[in-house]
């Protein structure tokens, strides 16, 4: 994961910043009252939570943030939680009681840890929700993100791109459809799935009201569609279902919305194990998300048609840089102070933009700027 290393590299300005700062680090009887902090960086741990490692993202997300606080100095208190809420949870209650400085957490139910941020609070800790925004408590001080809303239009325009609805500027373009496409969903429980879902449906809604994109399952409400935690055999046996109920007439599904690369290639599974792919049943156009090296390798195979570049390198650096100014007893600079409600607080954020995927430019997008080699592309394994 080396080419994936974050890239903050102020370490030792923070760390002239910090011994600066009159009073103790967060959490500790040398606490100031701004939450400034006297302690060197080496002297500081911060807890970094990532909700699981079946996922080559969240473990490259973990790596990222580790390595961006150990260049910076600090310790890093990293746990994976395997995706089970009260693992989760205890980690973080571990973390608290261990004295962890500022916590990471890339949630798993964004609503299912109000007691261990009431327990941060009164600890002098402060909160920053990675990339899955915690919901139901005014004790998260900063989030760290990617532009959901955007991500969810990226994703709604890719797939009418591919079915040759509209061409690549923008302009409509050549074909008319109507086109059978089904609809897929995050996790309900991940407060992105429902920005992701708002700016697909908000695209493509216009197709589907000119008839020129049809639903044929008829399931396209977002309770309807969702994924229980994103998991691609969950996908792979519901795609599996749709194919039963709705397209035992003959027809053939043109279009998949997919939020998420594991789930298209749980959906991808479903289609070629019904014959897509071969003969004249040609793969419909299946979006994606996070640019996972699996689902980049059937892109370039011509399977997948899309995915959403999400470049954690930067996320993480974001994360790193909010740590870095709570620690110095600074604000973190957001770029966004209105969007993210989470039903208690407005919550300030730093949104990072993201980047549509295809075969046209994954050399461009994805090798040339070292997120992956050629090789690993082509091989469809990261080394």
């Amino acid at each position: 994961m080396k080419r994936r290393s974050a890239l903050a590299v102020f370490g030792a300005g923070i760390a002239f910043t910090l011994a600066a700062c009159g009073g103790g680090g967060a959490g500790t009887d040398t606490a100031s009252g701004d939450g400034s902090s006297s302690a060197k960086p080496s002297d500081v741990t911060v807890g970094v939570s990532m909700p699981t490692q079946t996922s080559e993202r969240w473990i490259a997300d973990g790596n990222n943030v580790e390595a961006g606080l150990k260049k910076a100095g600090y310790k890093v208190d990293k746990q994976f939680a395997n995706d089970d809420i009260p693992t989760q949870a205890q980690q973080i209650d571990q973390m608290i009681t261990k004295g962890d400085k500022v916590l990471i957490i890339a949630a798993i139910d964004g609503t299912a840890l109000t007691s261990q941020l009431t327990a941060a609070k009164a600890a002098g800790i402060k909160v920053i929700s990675y990339d899955r925004l915690i919901r139901g408590s005014a004790d998260v001080d900063f989030y760290v993100s990617f532009d959901n809303y955007k991500v969810g239009v990226q994703q709604g325009t890719s797939l009418l791109t591919g079915l040759g609805l509209l061409n690549a500027d923008g302009t409509p373009g050549t074909a008319t459809g109507p086109f059978n496409v089904e609809l897929f969903a995050g996790s309900l429980d991940d407060n992105n799935a429902q920005f992701f879902w708002d700016g697909a449906i908000d695209t493509l809604q216009p197709f589907i009201d000119k008839g020129q994109i049809v639903v044929k399952s008829k399931q396209s409400k977002i309770d309807q569609a969702a994924i229980l935690r994103w998991q691609q055999e969950v996908a792979q046996q519901r795609m599996e279902n749709l194919l039963t109920s709705a397209y035992n007439d003959g027809s053939k599904v043109d279009g998949v919305l997919s939020p998420y690369d594991g789930i298209s290639r749980g959906i991808i599974t479903a289609l070629q194990n019904a014959g897509y792919g071969t003969g004249d049943k040609k793969m419909p156009t299946i979006t994606g998300q996070d640019a996972e090296i699996a689902s980049v390798k059937l892109i370039n195979d011509g399977v997948q048609y899309s995915t959403i570049f999400k470049d954690t390198r930067k996320l993480a650096d974001e994360a790193v840089t909010a740590a870095g100014d709570i620690l110095a007893g600074k604000e973190p600079t957001a770029n966004d102070t209105k969007t993210y409600d989470n039903g208690v607080k407005v919550v300030p954020a730093f949104l990072l933009e993201s980047q549509v995927v295809t075969k046209d430019n994954v050399k461009t997008a994805l090798v040339d700027t070292k997120y992956y080699t050629q090789a690993e592309v082509d091989a469809g394994k990261a080394s």
